[in-house]
């Protein structure tokens, strides 16, 4: 008789949202307890993973407030609080609806949810395993596709290699688009157009316009994929988290796309 670690009593399990949100937390709570040797102040997120299958998906979704997931974020810093838990000031929390829960996370009992706690160590580690195509789709640059990774330093984007900045030093673009390119496209971007750096914090490749990639001077808009919009990049200070097959246009019709597909 093989004994099921994880078998789940009807009569044991939460049958209401605030129960369970209770038990969901209890269990994160036991779980930042096992924490040895002051590791707390080093994580960097937390990760809930809920088994979308479940019976109970509509009670789950209420007791991680879905639609406002900083509430439970709130839930667990007061109990770190309450507990002396040390958490620093910066961590994450990312809650996943997901087919099949992780194979290396914490289960929990009578739950259907896992838990994984990252520290910045693992983050770090970690993001050296994302990297993303860009494929020049319209325009000329020196090459058709650009392999980008996470650990790479940003990527700037523009018209020639190098161009003087305010401050007096050069700016060296690593995504070219020659000036004396006859390709109607390539006279209408900027010599310091975008950008596109890694976020830590999102795990995500963000693009962010440069002073010549904004109105007045010029335009970078993304096409986003999933539903058809155009988003207009109006500021330098505020980027934009490129998803697969994003396309990005920069001037008049000059167009990238963003892939992680080889």
């Amino acid at each position: 008789m093989v004994f099921n670690l994880f078998r789940k009593s009807d009569d044991n399990r939460p049958h209401d949202v605030k129960s369970l949100r209770e038990a969901i937390l209890r269990f994160i709570k036991e779980s930042l307890q096992k924490i040895e040797g002051g590791e707390g102040g080093h994580i960097k997120e937390l990760k809930l993973f809920i088994d979308s299958h479940t019976e109970d998906l509509s009670m789950y979704e209420g007791a991680v407030y879905v639609h406002d997931k900083q509430l439970f974020k709130n839930e667990i810093q007061r109990i770190a609080d309450d507990f002396a838990i040390n958490l620093p000031a910066d961590w994450t929390l990312d809650v996943e609806f997901t087919d099949r829960l992780p194979a290396d996370a914490r289960r929990a009992d009578e739950l259907d949810v896992a838990f994984v706690m990252n520290t910045r160590k693992q983050v770090a580690h970690n993001s050296a395993a994302f990297v993303a195509y860009i494929r020049i789709l319209n325009g000329e640059a020196e090459q058709e596709e650009y392999l980008i990774k996470a650990t790479d330093p940003k990527l700037n984007i523009g018209r020639d290699k190098k161009s003087l900045t305010e401050n007096g030093s050069f700016r060296l673009n690593q995504l070219v688009f020659p000036g004396d390119s006859k390709h109607e496209s390539n006279k209408y971007i900027s010599r310091q157009h975008a950008h596109i750096e890694f976020d830590m914090e999102s795990e995500r490749f963000m693009i962010f316009a440069d002073d010549g990639g904004v109105p007045p001077r010029n335009k970078t808009k993304i096409h986003i994929a999933a539903d058809g919009k155009v988003i207009k990049l109006n500021s330098t200070q505020i980027g934009h988290p490129l998803n697969e097959g994003d396309q990005v246009i920069l001037g008049e019709s000059a167009v990238f796309l963003f892939s992680a597909q080889k």
